[in-house]
């Protein structure tokens, strides 16, 4: 018996296995081919490519401002008026950004961990991209506040599960595959990808590959395509990605974020994450820091409940159907891309997932960030095999860290994380095969979940498109068959069940209230949770609702069987 193996029989026969669900712990519920080290090279691969956002999340609320006062002088106008070069503000705004760095990091830690330790789900959180129109800062947060406190309620008495259950089959696979085209165009754009991918006036993104010293104000690429080194650099990524995942190369997505990155580091070469600019200095000042903690001084609990303006109210209903959508989509995406999710629709620990969400959207609100919001990420690794909440603690592990060492781990350039988005994106497209294209009344809704989110950039947009069609191609359907007194009739026959596939046995009521009531009445209900034997996390099945996920490279191949991602060593 090789270490590694001594190691993760030990670990899996303790207490920490058993709570986990390991393989060979001797739970009820063990997770097929989960492997205590695979957990951490898994969860270590998805705190590596989402630790872009302990920069981005803080560049982007700082420059808004946040709680700084921008007082111009009389008549300013243009930049001026902005307060842009004012040297009070642009020192507030210095401090803002340095508390936004401590409180992304301590928020995504207390999330990630909660998410993990409860829900046991390899998922990472973080606080996300959220628009909430025009507010200021005060009012946003007091929105994101009442809105987890409003989630906190809906998750507690099983509100949020239940709309889960209410979309159609089609759109929750098509959601999956969408959110694969969407991780795949922000691996192949410039914020927060390799830069293949740029803007253009006349079709709104076209072939780019530019250095940013040859593109305008809107980010155009005006001449020298792909002659980027920083573009080069990002698709040796991919390449080195695919070929060492073919080979079954272990921790081969963390391996290659690793290289690039740190190919990306010197000063003295054309693709260096810290050039000579001013942008370039200041980010590589901080770099040089290495190690640092800045206690959070202007962001903490700065609330503004004013119910009697229209601003707070706003801002709380664009964040409400934004990031029910949102969650609910990644969150089941995840659960399917990992191979859990059952004949129903719900996954295991379901429940208890949107519960921790709830929470640290409303914690997060204190610390001064954006709503916190499970990370598509996480598809990383769960491609590096990641299947327990295990890889949730390491994510949680890796940003706690992430709050003394914060200059390294904000330093992981776009076209070194990028790649890892592509592969992940190519792996979690592949269930478009299981949407009903035989009846165009769920192909047509269905496919416009999965164009939608990439073009306009937003889940949440994706999927309500695709409801919305859903919705008015069905109901127009059931009134001109009623108005025709049935002589205008839709063949129906391939189309897909709805209410039988998603209603079927539990209602609305959450599993802790039925139990509740079980013992008051002596019956019980059943359970919305899964029920045992219902999945096999690591298994490949293809049906016509759901295709999982195979991460174990020993699965036999047999003709029924759908083998996605064989190369994925576990």
């Amino acid at each position: 018996m090789t270490l590694t193996e001594r190691i993760n029989t030990r670990v899996a026969n303790s207490a920490f296995g058993r709570h986990f669900q390991l393989e060979g712990s001797g739970s009820k519920k063990e997770r097929i081919n989960s492997k205590f080290l695979t957990e951490l090279r898994g969860g270590l691969a998805t705190f590596v490519a989402m630790a872009y956002i302990i920069s981005v999340n803080s560049t982007i609320i700082a420059d808004s401002g946040g709680p700084c006062i921008c007082s111009p002088p009389e008549g300013a106008t243009g930049t001026a008026a902005l307060c842009v070069g004012d040297p009070e503000y642009e020192a507030c705004k210095l401090i803002v950004r340095q508390d936004l760095i401590t409180a992304t990091c301590a928020i995504a830690c207390l999330a990630s961990a909660l998410m993990g330790t409860f829900a046991n789900l390899p998922m990472g959180m973080a606080p996300g991209f959220n628009g909430s129109g025009n507010t200021s800062y005060e009012v946003a947060i007091s929105a994101v506040f009442i809105e987890g406190l409003i989630f906190l309620f809906m998750s507690v008495f099983g509100i949020r599960q239940y709309l889960a259950r209410l979309i159609p089959v089609s759109i929750k696979i098509a959601t999956g595959a969408g959110i694969g085209l969407y991780l795949c165009f922000i691996g192949l754009q410039t914020s927060a990808g390799i830069g293949l991918i740029t803007a253009d006036a006349s079709t709104l993104v076209t072939l780019g590959g530019c250095d940013a010293q040859y593109k305008d104000e809107n980010g155009v690429c005006l001449a020298h395509h792909m002659e980027s080194g920083r573009t080069w650099l990002g698709i040796m990524g991919i390449y080195l990605m695919t070929m060492m995942s073919l080979f079954k190369v272990k921790g081969s997505i963390l391996i290659c974020i690793l290289i690039v990155a740190i190919i990306s580091w010197p000063r003295n070469t054309t693709v260096t994450f810290f050039p000579y600019d001013p942008a370039g200095d200041a980010a590589f000042d901080f770099f040089k820091q290495v190690v640092t903690f800045h206690p959070i001084e202007k962001t903490l609990a700065v609330l503004k409940f004013d119910l009697t303006s229209s601003e707070i109210w706003i801002a709380l209903i664009t964040l409400l159907y934004v990031d029910i959508m949102d969650t609910t989509g990644t969150l089941y995406s995840m659960a399917k891309f990992g191979g859990y999710m059952d004949e129903r629709g719900d996954f295991e620990g379901s429940s208890v997932a949107f519960i921790c969400d709830s929470l640290c959207v409303a914690i997060g609100a204190l610390f001064g960030t954006s709503p916190c919001t499970t990370f598509v990420e996480s598809g990383a690794g769960i491609t590096e095999g990641a299947r327990t909440g295990i890889a949730g603690l390491t994510v949680s592990l890796g940003f706690f860290i992430s709050l003394f060492f914060a200059p390294i781990f904000a330093s992981f350039p776009p076209w070194s994380t990028g790649p890892a988005l592509v592969l992940v994106g190519s792996m979690m497209i592949q269930n478009v095969i299981n949407v009903n294209w035989g009846y165009i009344g769920d192909a047509v809704p269905a496919f416009l979940t999965m164009a939608l989110m990439p073009l306009t950039y937003s889940i949440a947009d994706g999927m309500i498109g695709g409801l919305c069609t859903y919705i008015a191609i069905n109901i127009s359907v059931w009134l001109i068959e009623k108005a025709s007194l049935g002589k205008l009739m839709v063949d129906k026959t391939q189309k897909e069940p709805w209410s039988g596939h998603h209603l079927s046995g539990s209602g609305i009521l959450p599993p802790w209230i039925k139990r509740l009531a079980g013992k008051v009445t002596g019956r019980y209900p059943g359970d919305d949770l899964p029920k045992e034997g219902a999945y096999q996390m690591g298994s490949v099945r293809n049906s016509n609702q759901e295709t999982r996920v195979s991460l174990s490279s020993q699965d036999e191949v047999h003709d029924e069987d759908l083998t996605v991602g064989s190369g994925y060593s576990k």
